[in-house]
């Protein structure tokens, strides 16, 4: 079936920097943010490496670790693949032109998209090859199985040959009146391809793109297209064949992706996505609240107040800590039991730009002006 994109979905919703959401217009003042206090470091934490990518302002980086390696790229077309055990590049290439999504890899093949609508595909940082798509992405390419699979802006999947580029199927749906300039969710489990599709996650077939079971965790709501824009956001927690994700300002919630069943539900405010363990689910609201939930039932544990208001990014369970990110460049760690502040570190005070990631005993943490740090226990 061919893809399409239909008049109404060329209406984007833009999800700004690193946590907060913002609709066309409005002037609201901005609330102050929570005092922070004096940092009293109770999990010693120190700086091991830095590097630098490029601005990746504008775009919605994921930086993608596979083993010790992390590969992400720059919004003027830098792609590198870094050691995170030395912040040395393995490999380094500059596309020549401006990127809007990336990056995917499994350690063989990187795949990301650039703003001509092109899916390009590297190996080993030698462009391999590159297709068009026919509409807007902002979700990282997917590499698994040896194929390449695009989530479109419109909620169609593409799936291409990581060898050749050769398009194997493709799967489309109505267009949406709106939809978010953010990297929605798309991923392996097992031997099934899941997606987020509005406030569904859909499972594939990955080898024919036909849908095998559909789990909602929200519907559209309200009486206009912002109020009824659903949609689920990156990143997730998955423990096993379940899926914990967050469907943006409306819910979190758990699903078994083994067979599509909804295991619960649960009302939430957050724009971004969630992390977590085999205990625990945590995420980040709007309003700089800072929740965690039971993972078998989605009773709230706890949640905490201190970062109100400082636009955080989603987090990253790392030991017993929680680390996030917010705009003014810091990284909050905070205890997975009850969210008591551990420890606080400073970047380069550009904002943290992607939720931070762990590779090879390792926080690594970019910022809006590109920059990347390394950071390991004491």
């Amino acid at each position: 079936m061919a893809l399409s994109f239909s008049r109404a979905t060329l209406l984007l919703v833009l999800v700004a920097g690193s946590a907060g959401c913002s609709f066309f217009g409005g002037n609201a003042a901005k609330p102050k943010p929570a005092d922070l206090g004096v940092n009293v470091p109770v999990l010693g934490v120190r700086q091991v490496w830095t590097a630098k990518i490029g601005t990746v302002r504008g775009m919605p980086l994921v930086a993608h670790v596979q083993g010790p390696i992390v590969t992400l790229a720059s919004s003027d077309g830098v792609v590198a693949a870094i050691d995170a055990r030395t912040g040395g590049d393995l490999w380094r290439v500059s596309l020549g032109e401006p990127l809007v999504a990336g990056v995917g890899s499994d350690g063989k093949w990187s795949a990301v998209v650039a703003r001509g609508n092109e899916v390009v595909v590297l190996e080993s940082g030698r462009e391999l090859w590159r297709q068009r798509l026919p509409s807007q992405v902002y979700t990282a390419p997917l590499v698994a199985g040896a194929r390449i699979f695009v989530l479109g802006a419109d909620r169609s999947i593409a799936a291409f040959d990581a060898r050749s580029g050769a398009r194997l199927w493709n799967q489309s749906r109505p267009g949406e009146p709106l939809v978010l300039r953010q990297p929605g969710v798309l991923m392996a489990v097992g031997d099934t391809l899941v997606a987020g599709m509005s406030g569904r996650l859909v499972g594939l077939n990955p080898d024919n793109g036909i849908v095998r079971w559909e789990a909602p965790l929200a519907s559209p709501r309200g009486t206009n297209d912002v109020e009824r824009l659903v949609e689920l956001v990156a990143p997730v927690s998955r423990v096993g064949s379940t899926v914990c994700a967050r469907a943006f300002q409306v819910a979190v919630g758990c699903v078994d992706a083994s067979r599509g069943a909804v295991e619960w539900v649960q009302k939430a405010g957050g724009s971004h996505g969630i992390h977590g363990n085999d205990d625990t689910v945590f995420g980040t609201e709007s309003n700089g609240a800072v929740v965690a939930w039971r993972r078998t039932d989605g009773a709230r544990l706890w949640s905490t107040d201190r970062l109100q208001h400082r636009k955080l990014t989603a987090p990253l369970v790392l030991g017993r800590s929680v680390v996030i990110g917010d705009d003014a460049g810091l990284i909050h760690l905070l205890s997975r039991e009850d969210g008591a502040p551990l420890n606080r570190l400073q970047t380069d005070g550009s904002g943290v730009a992607a939720t931070p990631v762990a590779a090879a005993d390792t926080l690594v943490v970019v910022t809006g002006n590109g920059n990347i740090y390394g950071y390991r226990p004491d």
